[in-house]
């Protein structure tokens, strides 16, 4: 059945942080929230349908997972990823954030290093230092209209203190689907020096047309044994905020610890509701992810286009996966500080600032483009207006 990606929605006075956390954010309501990664698209049909079922049982207690969620999670990355996984692989979390600083405590000890290659997704650096490990960058190169992984570097930073490398896969922000290649040797690197990979693949469902997730995990049994993957429906299907994600791993050694340091913590109880819609995309969400696919690829179409034909100043980064376009404003020649007031006052924008993603991010701004087209159309615009008068 087709699904309607063209339906705008009021999402004001929901206590939704992309609208009603504008003026605590951006200082200002009046400005079109392009930011924070989630959608503007209605949850699906199957997932709806399937939380009311459940609420028609008008009890909520204590719950477990259930069989059907880990055969639903293990048929979704074969289907989708050609990755083979186990049931006694899977570990489950409120999501990819709470699962990255469990591994962090149940894997190293303060004090120990944490490669990380920025720019990249912003709460990997918090989830490293609010927990008394030390941030050690890695910076991805500038090929071009693209990033690379600079292994010469990686060499260089890594020593005795070196315990983990968080990998952003598919890349946020920048958007690349990582290839064999650049995977396999960045295992191989690991595997030299004993450096656990921590392989953050929530966006993996939505590499665009043309593109190819690959599962870090999936190349190699022996990369398999050193490499935890955290994964999530909530990027996919829009529900992140009915919490519930999962770690895979084959090493039965970091999955136990990350048990043991869950368990300590109290955070294993379950989201009745998060494993409920879990379920039932991962049952049910083949046709529709195609279709959002599809709609997605349209949209960067459309910014790729438009930025080249009305804003030539400004560089995009086309992305091979996600809803998000990371665009160099820095032939603007403003700072970081003046840019984004630029966006906020004069454009009416809400992006993420560049700077938040770390080296690198200097003179960028993230937008999601991950909604309706009547959305994006005006947004465009009033870049284009408010650069003109510059």
């Amino acid at each position: 059945m087709p699904y309607n990606f063209d339906k705008v929605l009021n999402r004001e006075n929901t206590h939704c942080l992309k609208y009603d956390g504008r003026e605590k954010i951006f200082g200002t309501k009046d400005v079109k929230p392009l930011w924070v990664a989630d959608m503007d698209f209605e949850t699906p049909d199957f997932i709806i349908d399937a939380l009311k079922q459940r609420i028609n049982h008008p009890i909520f207690g204590y719950s477990f997972k259930p069989d059907s969620y880990f055969d639903s999670i293990i048929s979704w990355n074969e289907r989708h990823h050609h990755w083979k996984i186990q049931k006694d692989w899977i570990g489950t979390s409120s999501g990819v954030v709470p699962s990255l600083a469990l591994l962090t405590l149940a894997l190293t000890q303060p004090g120990d290093k944490i490669i990380v290659q920025p720019p990249v997704y912003f709460p990997f650096f918090n989830t490293i230092s609010h927990n008394g490990r030390v941030v050690t960058e890695n910076p991805l190169a500038k090929k071009g209209d693209s990033y690379e992984m600079d292994f010469e570097h990686l060499e260089s930073v890594i020593d005795e203190s070196a315990k983990v490398i968080f990998i952003s896969n598919p890349h946020n922000p920048g958007g690349r689907t990582w290839n064999t290649y650049e995977l396999g040797k960045l295992a191989d690197i690991c595997l030299k020096h004993k450096i656990i990979m921590i392989s953050d693949e929530i966006h993996s469902d939505l590499a665009l047309p043309g593109h190819v997730h690959t599962p870090l995990a999936s190349l190699h049994p022996d990369i398999c044994k050193q490499t935890i993957t955290t994964l999530a429906p909530s990027k996919t299907f829009n529900i992140a905020s009915l919490l519930t994600s999962y770690i895979v791993t084959s090493n039965t050694h970091y999955l136990q610890a990350y048990k043991n340091v869950q368990e300590a913590l109290h955070l294993y109880v379950d989201n009745v509701f998060g494993t409920q819609a879990l379920i039932a995309a991962y049952t049910h969400g083949d046709v529709w992810l195609d279709e959002l696919k599809k709609y997605l690829a349209t949209n960067l179409n459309y910014i790729d286009s438009y930025i080249k034909a009305e804003l030539p100043a400004l560089k995009l980064m086309r992305p091979e996966a996600t809803y998000l376009a990371w665009i160099d404003f820095s032939a603007l020649g403003m700072s970081d500080k003046d840019l984004q007031n630029f966006l906020v006052e004069k454009a009416k924008l809400g992006l993420n600032a560049g700077i938040m993603f770390g080296t690198g991010g200097t003179g960028y701004a993230r937008l999601n483009f991950g909604c309706p087209m009547d959305t994006l159309k005006p947004a465009l615009s009033d870049l284009r207006t408010a650069i003109n008068m510059l």
